[in-house]
Parts: structure tokens; C-alpha cells; sequence
């Protein structure tokens, strides 16, 4: 330590070094650090004085200058002494005696400054003697010694009880006295001092005696206290707490047990401090430790009994026996010592010691002292003491008296809450102390819940300060722990208490249902563990639960429904837990426990609601099956068990509702389940694609209708449940959200969600998705307001554009609302003017719609790119998407029905004996009130029904702008409008085929019927393929409904005239842009639409049986519901029919093993076309053979920019070529993107086919025919094995070059086809060059192996000589013209050429049919693969030309097709057997017609030619090419069916004229041919068994001929592709 005093100032000590000094100990005396100071002015001190003893000062300077400071603090003396002692000890021990001497002098000089007494204490008594402040030193000593053994050693000696009682009888009397006058502790503690000292009583026994009066004389608080505290002040503070520890172990024996009395004396010890709980807690037994082990064993034993509940115990009644002497064993042991600490404890709580109590049990495992049923009481008794002013202020409810609780008497006690932060502060914290062991109090339970509901009420009004709200955040935070706590496990401990659950729920109810929830979670999940008695609990509720659960059944519902309501208002939870568990597994459960609910209390069902949805979100369980393709049936049973709960019972719905949201966001569909079972349940709308005709009928009239004839089960009393439902969804703005949501998802399904899932289930997920969105759509539209569903949902183009959701949805949501915004508007206009008259009421209805609908047409515009506009107006899309089959038509079939059947109802209680009089005026009343609704319904609809379509005559003129082509403007209607929608729900599926009828009978300008029906029927397969399973139902309705209306057109041509004749619908001329009615010529006639027809039955075959052939799961499945569904009108053609059925028979005994769910679909259809058979008819019956329009005049039309005229029969049959053409290029595209097997398949399949081309009727000549067939059918095999390797390279290049080679290629192909069918060569140079084919087969068969090779080296090297292709095209299509000779016109054309039809033509139809019937043509096998109805995806119009889209195009090639096939039955039917003269006769009178007509035919060509120039010319300058090509399709001016597809668009004009010139002086040769070929087959259908060898040999050498020109054109074919 530095030396405070420097040697400066000592050796300059009277100059300045004793001021020093002096300022230095004024400056540690002032230091407010009082330690600090003290040590310090010790430490200065006595360095003066050391300085002294050295001899460096003189003893006097420094008693002069202690004399000055000696002032500066009182204990200065003191301190002054203590330096001396320091160096008394210092000195003595020196040798050097000057400096003894000089500490002697400084002392002696200091006498004055320190009194004696101090310095006789401090000093030796030997420096004493040499001071002269004793005389002698021994003597002193001597007399310190006597002294402490006096004060120490020496015992006093009292009188205890035995030896002296006369005092004690005294001391008796004092205490026992009457106490109640003015006799004051301190009056008797005098006395009581008197006679300790008179009779020398021991202290400490009076003490004793003190205490054993004060328990016996408890009420004498205020008089024995103050005594005892007074008393103390004479004792040791130990002493008390040292008695009563010593009482409390005179009862510790196992036998003894410790007077409460004791227990509350120590008690208010304590509470006024007068002893420390430390020092009593040692004295009190049991241990802690054993208290800890006790514990532990507690919750060792719950955990056994728990396990011994669900162990499934099999054994013997020894077994049970032991188990029951062990118990009594365990009960005779189990008797606990006294537990004094838990005594005390009690105590402390009954006198309102909250502070020390708290610290005992906190010395305790958590909630171990409240389980002790007195402790518990006593906390409880304190907590009602603490609460009763608040709770009488706030809590008592309206009308409840109550029994007033008084305050305790002691001033010590816990303050009284008077506001909810008192509460806080004390209540709560006693309240989780007492934890589940509030069950022993249910008054004071209630009490807590009704103080919880009264703060719940202050803190949900709003008009706080900041401070104080965010106090009763606080406050409300501690409500929820309270709650979590205490009160739910005390209501687990409460023995079934229904009242309290009721009291409870009055809070709960006002919480948000994320905290209840909450809460239920912890309740369920943690709770039960954290205490032995709940786990009991827990296990007793789960084995009453079993126990009830397996006596459940429909018979005794109600008695265990009581069972199950008496068990779930304690343990909600666990029993809910159990029985949804049982649920998901056995469903047939479901009736019976939703049956057995209706016991429960509001908190209950809530609880309910919480269990569900904690079931449904178990991550634990899988969705979905093992097989993966199938919703799981644990989520199947909980939805169903969700829909009948929540609609029988009044449950709220927003967390179930909030949870599905959830899902959708996260992207998972399946809970969807949920949502729709809830729907249908709460508001009684069903989804089902099941609905009947008549069903669906009936949905589209009015709501009454809808109910009474729309659904399956009779839905009633739904109102109150689809309210409830509603508000859910209104108050927690979930309405629209979920709709999105689900519009969404379902596009989510496919692209997100169903990534690695099975197609089957993703199907499943999707149509879940959009049946729930229709559903749920359905509800909002009938149950919201106007005003709710208008300000909820926004405009069109922002429910597209910002939400992303999909037009059919955008459009099914806004829906409702434009029907709700036009009837108010109207509404208002009728009131504002009161005109009756229906002019004036439609006119104000057209306003209405105008107000309404203008922003939606503005609005749409968005929607699609501009050139969408250029056909149809925003307007007719508008109206198309927002209007629904209630406004197009009156069910009144529907209607009369469900009159009639309440006419019967009616009649039928009438006749019914036994109903009462009065039920039986009830029932009438309300048959009739139903019968006038649904007539009164009826009217309301019909007169909207009219006001609709006035609104649609006016609108009509402005729907389609066609500004490019009507085929454009159908392909848009198609695309945006009707496919879109026939398939989003049956209803609208219906309405689609409704709404093309509608257009067509308001004779819409610029709209084809005849197209859209062709376009719609031609080709279904890429649509069907598409589909998921509803879709496919619902594309099935749309099918019918057009089927139906095009059936009833074909039945009657009366019904034709007046329907279409005269209509623009079924003009044949597309350019055509006016329509003037009066040229008849330009109609398609009745017979021709036979044909038409005849050619989309033929379609849909086609169709069909691709599907079914194709092997894929998803083809199959939605042909056959297809099928199924379009069943009334279709097939209605014999072979066709046939067809069918042999496809489905295969389909049936193929999948019978394999796919169990195609080989039921199959099964179904099979037997339901069985039943149809004998209303199907011949397919002369069907359409007749020779159609009137071959012999029509030519009428001159104006035919496009600059075109000639040409005759009707001309338009028909061109418009049906090109048609072909389209056909083909789709044929071809499919095949592009087919697998190899599949040509394969073809492959094996052609041969027999195409040999059996030229086949006459007679059975003879096919015999002779068969070895013929047979080598040209093998050596065809061999070829097309050989080339299929070379196949697979160019659909790799299909794939990457396009769409143009597609159509090239596929145009080829099909000529081949045709030409091995109809090529038959008759002069001498044709057999010439026959021969020389067949040399070439030869060759080529040995070239096919090197052609392979070469085929994929060609490949590789074409990738680098792209450019160089559009060359090797055109020299391909020159080449190929000169190989296969002049005759493709007549074959494109057929029905063109004005030849009657010979036998020839019906000889090469019967093979067509046969084709058909085996579907082993190329036609049925791969060549149809994937003709597509427009995909969903909108196509890009610029591609409309040349990708596939289904077009007028079509109706020429398949009228040849189908008039071909059409011979098969005619041949069979009406070919007699003619005489040879007769025969002659017939082939003379063929040939001068054929002649006649190839002259006329050139003519006509040459004219053609010069059109065709002028149309290059206009359309080089005008149009793109691709719009030139559309036109002249549209116009029917190429030169035949197969070029004008074949060429791509790449390829110049310059060659289609070269191309079109070589054709045109090829055809009058092919004339010539084709006139000789129909002799020859005329002969050979004969069917005379007694034809010459020499006809024989001629057809065997045409056989041989058709064989290798066909192989040598498909080598030169393949050469080609090889290019490519």
C-alpha cells in the first residue's frame, strides 16, 4: 500500500507538514465511501505514530496534531486505539527499547485524547502497569479470568415444573384469564417477568407454556402475538423457532400425528416474522428427498395402471387372485407417516400466508402439495377470499344472488383484487399453483371462467389508451396460460360436470378460434402427460371409450350416445381421438357416432371440430392407397364423417374451411374431399356425373326445381346449415379466396402436384378439384346476396389477368353476378315507368342488359389477342359465357313431371286411411303451396325465356365479323367458346349443344352450322384423350345433345325444310358473306345432309374403335364413357354398330384380368349396345345410294375473288375433297408421333387388306383368288418388315422438319393406299408395264437389307442438306406423278365424275366395309392415331391452314369414304344376278357415258386451269401463302384432294400449276381406264358361278399387277422419306 504520509512533510513538518497532514485526514474523514475512509485514516494514523516510534517526530508534535484531528470523527478515538494496540504488539517484540520508549511517551503524551476503558480493552496489560493506568498487571489478569467464568461457565440455576409449580399455577392463571376486559400484553408480560424473578422460573419453559396456551386459546391472536414478540426481546431470537421445532419432533413418531393447533400457531409465527421458515423447515419431516421419491413412484404407478388398461390381458382367475392380495398388501403398507410440512403449509394458506406458503411449495415437485385434497381446499378458499370484490362487480351474472365471501381477518393476508391487473398480480399465480386440482372446486372454477369472460368483453371494446391496451395484451396472455393451466385439466379431473363445460365455452366463444384450437392442442398433446392423476385420466376415458365404441350400432344410438355425451364433458379430447380413429377405419360407423353426438355441450362439438382437423392434417398417414391411384379411405370416411357432422350439429366451420385454404395454398388438392362432402351435406348440392336426363333437366329451371327434381336424395331442411356455412365463409372472407384457389389448383394438379402420381389418380384430383369449384360456385350463387357477391367478386378481366384464374372459371364465377346485376336493373327500370306492355317491359330488359354487359364486353378484350376479334365480337363472347341454360330454355317436361307428382302425392293422402285429419290437411297444404311455386316458377322463367331471346334477335347481327374465313370464325367459336365449356359441368354441357342450335335457328350471319356440326363430330379423338374421367362424361352429354339435334333433322325431311332449308347455316358456299335465302342451290339439300350425317356416324366409328385399339388406360376408359353416354343417337348404323361390338367384346376379354375398371366399363356398354341393337338400321335405310345432287343444274355461282362458275353438285363435292385432305394431313400427324409398334401392328395388319381389293360378291371367285392373295400378301409382308427399320429414323425427322413433310408424306401414303385399291390397268401398254413392275419387285426385295442401311446414313446426311430439301420435294412429286400414271383426280373426286354408279364402285366399297369390319385397315389402325378435336390450349390462328384442325374439309373425302362404304350393304342388298346379254348391254350404255362425261371433264379442267391462274396472280399479290392455300381449300379450285394438302407451304406456286397441268392431261386417260374397269367389275359381281378361265386369269394378272405397282410406288415412297 503507498505511504499516505511522505517523508517531505515530516522533515518539514512545522512549515507545512502538519497542515498537510491535517487537510489529508479532513479530506479521508469526508469520504463518503465509509469503509474506504476508515481504513485510510487508520493507515495514515498510524504512520504518524510509526514515525514517532522511530524517532523521525517528536511525540508531542504528534499529540498536538491528533488533538486537532481527533474531531473529525466520532470513532476516531476508537480508531486511535486500535493503532496503538497494533503497536504495542509492533514494539514489544523489538529489541531496540528506545523505540518502546517512544511509543510509551506518544501514548502518555495521548492519554487525554483516548479514555482509559478503551485503552484497557485494547492494550496488554503489561503496557498498562508501565502507563500507569493499573496498578499491577497480575492482579489484573487475574480478576478478567474470574469474570468470564462467571459470565460464561457459570449456570444459573430455574425452576422447572416438578420443583417449583406454585410459580408455573401462577403463570397459568395469568395466561388463562378472561382476556376480554383491558388487560393488554404488556400488563401481563410485567406480571409474567415478576413471577420468573419471585419464584425463578426457567425462561424457556415459559416461553413453552406461553405457546401451549395460545394453541389452546386460538382466537386470541391480537393478545398472545405482541406478548410473544414482547417476550423474544428478553430471549435469543433461536430460542423460539428451537421449541417449536422440538413440539413438532415430539409428534414425528410413525404413530404420532401433529395437532392442527401447533400447525396454525407456527403458522402465524411466521407470518409475523417472529421465526424464519428456514430455520422451522429443517425441524419438519418428511424429507424433500423422500418427498421427490414419492413423487416418482406416483407417477410410475400411473403409468403402470395405464399400461395394465391397455394390455390385452388374457389370463387365468389364480392370476387375478394374486394381483388382488398384492394390492391389499400394498394398501395395508401404503399408510403414509404425518407429512408436517404439508401440515404447515395448509396452515399457512388458511390464515392467508400466501408468501410463505408459496416458498414451501416450492421447495415441492410441481403441483405434488395441491394433490392433496386439504391443501387444494384451503388455495381454493384463499383464491375465493381474493377474488370476491371483483367477482361481485363483474362476474356475478344477471339475477344470481350468491353467498358473499367475508375477508380474512388478518391484515397480513393477500389484498382483495378490485381490477383485472390485481388479478393478475396475486390470483393467476395461486391459480397455477393449484394447476388441474381446481377440480375440487367447481363454484370457484365457474367463478374464474365467469371474471375470464367479463375481462374477455372489456378487452374486445375497443376506445382504450395505448398503455392500457397493451396491458390487456398482457392480461389476455395470462387469461390464455390460466386457461391451458388450470382450468382444462381441471376439467379433466371434474367427474363428467356438463354445466361447467356449458361455462366454460361462454369464454372460449370468445376467443378466435386459432387460439381455442391452440389450446385443445396442448389439452390433448401435453397436458395429459404432466401429471400422474391425468394420465389415469387419460387411460380410464380411452378404455370407457373402447368399451362404448364396440357396443355402438344403429339399434342403440341413443343410450350410447348418452354414454359417449357423459364421457366427453371431462375428456373431449381424448374420446373424440379414439372414436375418429375408429372412423377412419370401419365407415359404416359414421351414421351411428354422428347419431350418437347430439349429447354434447358447445365446447364439446368445438373440441370435435379441432380432433377432425388434426386427424386430417396427421403427417403420418398417406393420402393415398398403396396402388397409388386411389384416394386413401381413412380421408374418404373423415370427409364423409365432416359433412354429416357439421351439418347436423351447429359446429363452427372457419377453421375446418381455413385448413382446406391452407392446403390449396401449399399446392395439395386432396383435402378437397372435405370441402365438397361439406358443401353437399350443409347445403344439399350435389356433383355427380350420374344425374339422369331428367335430373338434369330439371336443374336448369328455377331453384324449386332444382330441389325438387335436380338431385338424387331428397334434400330438406337445409336452410339453417347453408346459412351457417355461408356466414363462415362471409366473416372470415374466405368465400372468394377458396374459389380461387381452386381454380388454381386445378391446372396445379396436373402441372405441380401430379408430378410423380399415377395418370388415374391425377385425373381423380383434377375432376375432384373442378367438381368441388362447380359446387362450391353452385352455393355461393344460390345463398350470397346480391350485394355480397358483387362486392366480393371482381371483374372478369381482373379474376384472369391479376388472379391467373382460367376463363371457364372467371366466367362460371361472374356468372351469377351479371344475372343478379341485370334482374335488379330491370327491376329498377319497371318501377321507374310502369308500362305493362311486354314491348316495353322487353325493351327495358335489352337496357338492363346493355348497362350490364357493356364494361364485361370491354373487359373481355383482354382476354385474347386482338386477331381473336377479327371473327367473333367481344359482345357474342360475352353473352355465350354469361348466359346458362335457364335463360336459353323452359324445362317443361320437368316441370309438368314434378306437378304431377305431387297431383299423386295428393291423391294419395286422401286415399290414405290411416293418417290423421289434421296431418292430412298439412300435407295437402304443402303439396299445393308446392304445386303453385312450381307453376308460378314456371311462368317467371318462361317470360325470361323470351325476354332472352328478343335480346339475342337484336344482338345477333353483330356476334361473328368474320373478317377471314367463316372456317376461322367456327375454329374460334369452337376453341374459346364450346370446348372450354361442354366440358366444365353436364349443365353446361347441355347448354353448349343448345347454343349452336340457338345461333343456327336465329339464322346468325356468318355462321356454318353444317361446319361447326362437321368440325365437332369429325374427329373426337384428341378431345376424348384428353379428358379426365368426368370431363369425358360431360364431352359425352355434349356429344348427345348435338347428336339428338342432328338426328332429329336427318328423321324427317319436313322437319329438315323447315329447320334448316332455308337457314345460312347450311349453305354449301363458305365465301359466300350475305345470305339471301332465295337461291335454293346454294342449301345443302335434304338427301345430302343424309350423306353428311351418314359420314359423321362413319366418323365416330372411326374414332371409336382408334381409342379402343390404342391400348392406352386413359383412351379407353373415356371412349367407352363417351360411348356410353351418346348411346340414344348413336350408333344408329347396322355395321357400324357391328363394328363396335366386336371392338368392345375384345376390349372386354383382354382387360378382364388385367384392368378390372375398363373390363366393368366395357361389360356396361357392351350389354347396354346389345339392347340397342334391334333399333339400328341398314345403312341404305340410313341415307339412300344415289344422292339428287348429281343431276342438278349447274347453277353459276360467284365463287371467290375472280372465279368461275361451277355447278352445286361441284361445291358439294369439292368442299367435301378438301375436306379429305385435312383429314389425311391429321392421319399423317398422328402417325409423326406414334411409336413403332404401332406401324408395326399396321404393318401386319395391310396386307390382307389391301389384296383383297377388286374382291367381287361370288364366293367362287374368291376361293380361286386366295393363293394370288396369299403370295402377294407375303411378299407385302416381307416388304414392310424390311421397311420399318427404315421408319423409325424418319419420324425422327417428322419430329424435327414440322408439318409440312407430315402432310407430304401422309398425302402419299393415302394415294397408295387407294391406288392398290382402284388401279386396274386394261391396255396392252399397262401390261407392259406391269411386267416390267414386277421385274423391278423382284429386284427390289433383294435391295430392301442395303435400303435399310442406307435409309439411316441418308438421315444423318440429310441434317446437313437442308436446304437443298424443298428440291428434292418437288422432283419427288414430278417423279412420283410420272410413276403412278393420270389417275389420281377420278380417285380424289369420285363422286364428281357423272358415271352412274357401276358395280365396279360398289365392289370396291364392299371391301371398304370389310375393312371397317375387321378394323384392320390402315384407316382404323394407325392412320386414324390422334385426330384431334382442338386442344384445350388455343392455337395460333396463322397455323390454322396447315395444322390439324377440323374442318369442311373433311366432308368430301369421307362422303366418298362413307358412300363407299355404303355400297358394302347395297351390293348385298340389291345386285341380282343378271344375264350375260344384259350385262354386255349394261357395259355398252357405261362406256358411252363414261366417254361423254371424261369430255365434259376436260372442259371443266381446262376452266379450272384458268382459275387457278388468275388466283395465284391475285393471291401472290394479296395474301401470305398460307391464306392463299386456305382460300382456295375454302373454294374447292385445286386439282385434287391428295395435292392440294401434299404440298407444303414452302413449295412454290410455280409447281402446283405444273402439277395441276400434269394431272389435268393425265385425267381423260384415267377416264377411259376407270369407265373399262367398271365393266370389268361389273362382270366380275355378277356372281355366275360359270366365268371363263380366261376372266379368271385376267383378275389373277390384275391381283399381280395391283401387288407390285403398289410395292414398287411404297419402295419409291420410302426412297423418298429416306431423302427427307
Amino acid at each position: 500500500m503507498a505511504a499516505l504520509l511522505p517523508t517531505e512533510w515530516i522533515k518539514n513538518w512545522e512549515k507545512g507538514g502538519k497542515s498537510e497532514f491535517v487537510q489529508l485526514c479532513r479530506a479521508l474523514s469526508e469520504n463518503k465511501n465509509h469503509d474506504v475512509g476508515f481504513r485510510d485514516i487508520q493507515q495514515a494514523l498510524y504512520e504518524l505514530a510509526y514515525h514517532v516510534v522511530r524517532g523521525n517526530l517528536k511525540h508531542d508534535q504528534a499529540s498536538n496534531v491528533l488533538g486537532d484531528v481527533i474531531e473529525f470523527r466520532e470513532d476516531m478515538p476508537s480508531i486511535l486505539a486500535d493503532v496503538f494496540c497494533i503497536l504495542d504488539i509492533e514494539t514489544s517484540c523489538l529489541e531496540e527499547k528506545n523505540k518502546r520508549d517512544h511509543f510509551t511517551q506518544l501514548v502518555l503524551a495521548c492519554l487525554y485524547l483516548v479514555s482509559d476503558t478503551v485503552l484497557k480493552e485494547r492494550l496488554d496489560p503489561e503496557t498498562l502497569e508501565s502507563l500507569g493506568l493499573i496498578k499491577q498487571s497480575q492482579q489484573f489478569n487475574q480478576k478478567s479470568v474470574k469474570i468470564k467464568t462467571k459470565l460464561f461457565y457459570k449456570q444459573q440455576k430455574f425452576n422447572l415444573l416438578r420443583e417449583e409449580n406454585e410459580g408455573y399455577a401462577k403463570l397459568i392463571a395469568e395466561l388463562g384469564q378472561d382476556l376480554s376486559g383491558n388487560i393488554t400484553s404488556d400488563l401481563i408480560l410485567e406480571n409474567i417477568k415478576s413471577l420468573i424473578g419471585c419464584f425463578n422460573l426457567d425462561p424457556n419453559r415459559v416461553l413453552d407454556i406461553i405457546l401451549e396456551v395460545y394453541e389452546c386459546r386460538p382466537e386470541y391472536d391480537d393478545f398472545f402475538v405482541p406478548l410473544i414478540e414482547s417476550y423474544m426481546y428478553m430471549c435469543e431470537p433461536q430460542t423460539l423457532c428451537h421449541i417449536l421445532g422440538f413440539k413438532f419432533k415430539f409428534y414425528q413418531d410413525p404413530s404420532g400425528e401433529t395437532p392442527s393447533s401447533l400447525y396454525r400457531v407456527a403458522a402465524v409465527l411466521l407470518q409475523h416474522n417472529l421465526i424464519d421458515l428456514e430455520d422451522l423447515y429443517v425441524h419438519l419431516l418428511p424429507g424433500d428427498n423422500a418427498i421427490m421419491e414419492e413423487h416418482k413412484r406416483e407417477i410410475v404407478e400411473a403409468k403402470q395402471i395405464v399400461r395394465k388398461l391397455t394390455m390385452v390381458v388374457l389370463s387365468s382367475e389364480k392370476t387375478e387372485e394374486k394381483e388382488k392380495e398384492k394390492e391389499k398388501e400394498e394398501e395395508k403398507t401404503e399408510k403414509p407417516p404425518d407429512n408436517q410440512k404439508l401440515g404447515l403449509l395448509e396452515a399457512l394458506l388458511k390464515i392467508g400466508d400466501w408468501h410463505h406458503a408459496q416458498s414451501i411449495m416450492d421447495q415441492m415437485p410441481p403441483f405434488y402439495s395441491t394433490s392433496h385434497k386439504p391443501i387444494a381446499i384451503a388455495l381454493c378458499q384463499l383464491v375465493h377470499v381474493t377474488i370476491e370484490p371483483l367477482y361481485r362487480r363483474v362476474g356475478v351474472p344477471k339475477g344470481a344472488k350468491g353467498s358473499p365471501i367475508s375477508s380474512l381477518p388478518n391484515k397480513r393476508a393477500p389484498k382483495q383484487a378490485e381490477s383485472f391487473e390485481e388479478l393478475r398480480k396475486e390470483v393467476f399465480n395461486m391459480l397455477c399453483y393449484l394447476g388441474p386440482h381446481l377440480s375440487h372446486d367447481p363454484i370457484l372454477f365457474a367463478k374464474v371462467v365467469r371474471l375470464g369472460k367479463a375481462f374477455m368483453k372489456e378487452f374486445q371494446s375497443d376506445g382504450s389508451k395505448q398503455e392500457d391496451k397493451e396491458k390487456m395484451e398482457t392480461l389476455f396472455s395470462c387469461l390464455l396460460s390460466i386457461t391451458d393451466q388450470v382450468l382444462l385439466p381441471s376439467l379433466s379431473l371434474m367427474d363428467c360436470n356438463a354445466c361447467m363445460s356449458e361455462e366454460l365455452w361462454g369464454m372460449f366463444k370468445t376467443f378466435p378460434y386459432q387460439y381455442r384450437y391452440r389450446l385443445y392442442g396442448q389439452w390433448k398433446n401435453e397436458t395429459y402427460n404432466s401429471h400422474p392423476l391425468l394420465v389415469k385420466v387419460k387411460a380410464q376415458t380411452i378404455d370407457r371409450a373402447k368399451y362404448i365404441m364396440k357396443r355402438l350400432t344403429k339399434e342403440n344410438v341413443k343410450p350410447s350416445g348418452r354414454q359417449i355425451g357423459k364421457l366427453s364433458h371431462s375428456n373431449p379430447t381424448i374420446l373424440f381421438d379414439y372414436i375418429l380413429s375408429q372412423i377412419q377405419k370401419y365407415d359404416n360407423l359414421i351414421t351411428p357416432v354422428v347419431d350418437s353426438l347430439k349429447y354434447l355441450t358447445s365446447l364439446n362439438y368445438d373440441v370435435l371440430a379441432y380432433c377432425i382437423i388434426e386427424a386430417l392434417a396427421n403427417p403420418e398417414k398417406e393420402r393415398m392407397k398403396h396402388d397409388d391411384t386411389t384416394i386413401s379411405s381413412w380421408l374418404q370416411s373423415l370427409a364423409s364423417f365432416c359433412g354429416a357432422v357439421f351439418r347436423k350439429y351447429p359446429i363452427e366451420l372457419a377453421g375446418l374451411l381455413q385448413y382446406v385454404a391452407n392446403q390449396l395454398k401449399a399446392g395439395k388438392s386432396f383435402d378437397l374431399l372435405i370441402l365438397k362432402e361439406v358443401v353437399q351435406k350443409m347445403a344439399g348440392i350435389e356433383i355427380t356425373e350420374e344425374m339422369t336426363m331428367e335430373q338434369l333437366e330439371a336443374m336448369t329451371g328455377g331453384e324449386q326445381l332444382k330441389a325438387e327434381g335436380g338431385y338424387f336424395g331428397q334434400i330438406r331442411n337445409t336452410k339453417k346449415s347453408s346459412q351457417r356455412l355461408k356466414d363462415a365463409l362471409l366473416d372470415h372472407d374466405l368465400a372468394l379466396p377458396l374459389c380461387l384457389l381452386m381454380a388454381q389448383q386445378r391446372n396445379g394438379v396436373v402441372f405441380q402436384e401430379g408430378g410423380e402420381k399415377h395418370l388415374k389418380l391425377v385425373g381423380k384430383l383434377y375432376d375432384q378439384c373442378h367438381d368441388t369449384l362447380v359446387q362450391f360456385g353452385g352455393f355461393l350463387a344460390s345463398n350470397l346476396s346480391t350485394e355480397d357477391y358483387i362486392k366480393r367478386v371482381p371483374s372478369i378481366d381482373v379474376l384472369c389477368n391479376e388472379f391467373h384464374t382460367p376463363h371457364d372459371a372467371a366466367f362460371f364465377l361472374s356468372r351469377p353476378m351479371y344475372a343478379h346485376h341485370i334482374s335488379s336493373k330491370y327491376d329498377e327500370l319497371k318501377k321507374a315507368e310502369k308500362g305493362n306492355k311486354q314491348q316495353h317491359k322487353v325493351h327495358k330488359y335489352i337496357t338492363s342488359c346493355e348497362l350490364v354487359m357493356a364494361p364485361v364486353h370491354e373487359a373481355v378484350i383482354s382476354l385474347h389477342l386482338p386477331k381473336v376479334w377479327d371473327d367473333i365480337s367481344p359482345q357474342f363472347y360475352a353473352t355465350f359465357w354469361s348466359l346458362t341454360m335457364y335463360d336459353l330454355a323452359v324445362p317443361h317436361s320437368s316441370y309438368d313431371r314434378e306437378v304431377n307428382k305431387l297431383k299423386v302425392q295428393m291423391k294419395a293422402i286422401d286415399d290414405n286411411q290411416e293418417m290423421p285429419p289434421n296431418k292430412k290437411k298439412k300435407e295437402k297444404e304443402r303439396c299445393t303451396a308446392l304445386q303453385d311455386k312450381l307453376l308460378e316458377e314456371e311462368k317467371k322463367q318462361l317470360e325470361h325465356v323470351q325476354r332472352v331471346l328478343q335480346r339475342l334477335k337484336l344482338e345477333k347481327d353483330n356476334w361473328l365479323l368474320a373478317k377471314s374465313t367463316k372456317n376461322e370464325t367456327i375454329t374460334k367459336f369452337l376453341q374459346l367458346c364450346i370446348f372450354p365449356r361442354c366440358i366444365f359441368s353436364a349443365i353446361d354441357a347441355v347448354y353448349c349443344a343448345h347454343f349452336v342450335e340457338l345461333v343456327h335457328q336465329q339464322k346468325t350471319p356468318n355462321f356454318s352450322t353444317l361446319l361447326c356440326y362437321d368440325r365437332v363430330f369429325s374427329d373426337i379423338i384428341y378431345t376424348v384423350a384428353s379428358c379426365t374421367e368426368n370431363e369425358a362424361s360431360r364431352y359425352g352429354r355434349f356429344l348427345c345433345c348435338m347428336l339428338e339435334t342432328v338426328t332429329r333433322w336427318h328423321s324427317d325431311r319436313v322437319i329438315y325444310e323447315k329447320e334448316c332449308g332455308n337457314y345460312p347455316g347450311f349453305l354449301t358456299i363458305l365465301r359466300a358473306t350475305g345470305f339471301d335465302g332465295g337461291n335454293k342451290a346454294d342449301q345443302l339439300d335434304y338427301e345430302n345432309f343424309r350423306h353428311v350425317v351418314h359420314k359423321w356416324h362413319y366418323k365416330l366409328t372411326k374414332a371409336s374403335v382408334h381409342c379402343l385399339e390404342t391400348g392406352e388406360y386413359t383412351h379407353i376408359r373415356n371412349i367407352l364413357i363417351v360411348l356410353t353416354k351418346i348411346l340414344p343417337w348413336y350408333p344408329k348404323v347396322l355395321n357400324l354398330g357391328q363394328a363396335l361390338e366386336r371392338r368392345v367384346h375384345k376390349i372386354c376379354q383382354e382387360e378382364k384380368e388385367k384392368r378390372p375398371d375398363l373390363y366393368a366399363l366395357a361389360m356396361g356398354y357392351s350389354g347396354q349396345l346389345k339392347s340397342r341393337k334391334p333399333f339400328m338400321i341398314p345403312e341404305n335405310e340410313f341415307h339412300h345410294k344415289d344422292p339428287p345432287a348429281r343431276n342438278a343444274v349447274p347453277a353459276t355461282v360467284q365463287n371467290g375473288p375472280g372465279g368461275a362458275g361451277m355447278p352445286t353438285s361441284l361445291t358439294i363435292n369439292t368442299v367435301r375433297l378438301e375436306e379429305g385432305t385435312t383429314e389425311e394431313t391429321d392421319k399423317l400427324k398422328e402417325k409423326s408421333q406414334g411409336v413403332v409398334k404401332v406401324i408395326n401392328k399396321t404393318v401386319n395388319a395391310t396386307p390382307k387388306v389391301t389384296t383383297s381389293n377388286g374382291n367381287s360378291a361370288s364366293n367362287s371367285k374368291i376361293i380361286k383368288e386366295k393363293d394370288d392373295k396369299e403370295k402377294s400378301g407375303k411378299e407385302k409382308d416381307k416388304e414392310k418388315k424390311d421397311k420399318t427399320p427404315a421408319a423409325t429414323p424418319e419420324m425422327k425427322a417428322l419430329g424435327k422438319d414440322g408439318k409440312d413433310k407430315p402432310k407430304e408424306e401422309r398425302a402419299n401414303k393415302d394415294e397408295k393406299a387407294r391406288e392398290i385399291k382402284e388401279k386396274t390397268p386394261k391396255s396392252d401398254k399397262e401390261k407392259e408395264k406391269v411386267k416390267k413392275e414386277e421385274k423391278a419387285s423382284k429386284e427390289e426385295k433383294s435391295k430392301t437389307v442395303v435400303t435399310i442401311i442406307e435409309s439411316k446414313s441418308t438421315v444423318e446426311k440429310e441434317r446437313e442438306k437442308e436446304p437443298s430439301r424443298e428440291r428434292d420435294l418437288a422432283k419427288e412429286m414430278k417423279s412420283k406423278e410420272n410413276a403412278k400414271g393420270g389417275e389420281k383426280v377420278p380417285v380424289a373426286g369420285s363422286l364428281k365424275s357423272p358415271v352412274p354408279r357401276s358395280e365396279t364402285s360398289e365392289s370396291e366399297r364392299e371391301q371398304k366395309r370389310r375393312k371397317v369390319d375387321t378394323h384392320s385397315s390402315p384407316s382404323h389402325s394407325s392412320t386414324v392415331k390422334g385426330t384431334a378435336v382442338l386442344p384445350k390450349v388455343p392455337l395460333v390462328s396463322e397455323n390454322y391452314s396447315s395444322s390439324r384442325v377440323i374442318s369442311v374439309h373433311f366432308l368430301q373425302d369421307n362422303l366418298n369414304e362413307l358412300k363407299d362404304s355404303s355400297a358394302k350393304h347395297y351390293i348385298n342388298h340389291t345386285t341380282p344376278t343378271l344375264s350375260k346379254s344384259k350385262e354386255r348391254e349394261v357395259e355398252k350404255k357405261d362406256l358411252d357415258k363414261s366417254r361423254e362425261r371424261s369430255r365434259e371433264r376436260e372442259k371443266k379442267d381446262e376452266k379450272d386451269r384458268k382459275d387457278r391462274k388468275r388466283d395465284h396472280s391475285n393471291s401472290d399479290r394479296e395474301v401470305p401463302q398460307d391464306s392463299t392455300k386456305r382460300r382456295k381449300d375454302e373454294n374447292g379450285t385445286t386439282g385434287s384432294s391428295k395435292h392440294s394438302k401434299s404440298e407444303s407451304p414452302s413449295d412454290s406456286p410455280r409447281l402446283n400449276e405444273k402439277e395441276k397441268e400434269k394431272n389435268k392431261s393425265k385425267s381423260s386417260g384415267k377416264e377411259k381406264g376407270d369407265s373399262i374397269k367398271a365393266e370389268k367389275m361389273e362382270k366380275s359381281s355378277s356372281g355366275s358361278k360359270k366365268e371363263s378361265r380366261h376372266d379368271k386369269e385376267k383378275t389373277e394378272k390384275k391381283e399381280k399387277r395391283d401387288s407390285t405397282g403398289g410395292k414398287e410406288e411404297k419402295k419409291h415412297h420410302k426412297s423418298s422419306d429416306k431423302h427427307r
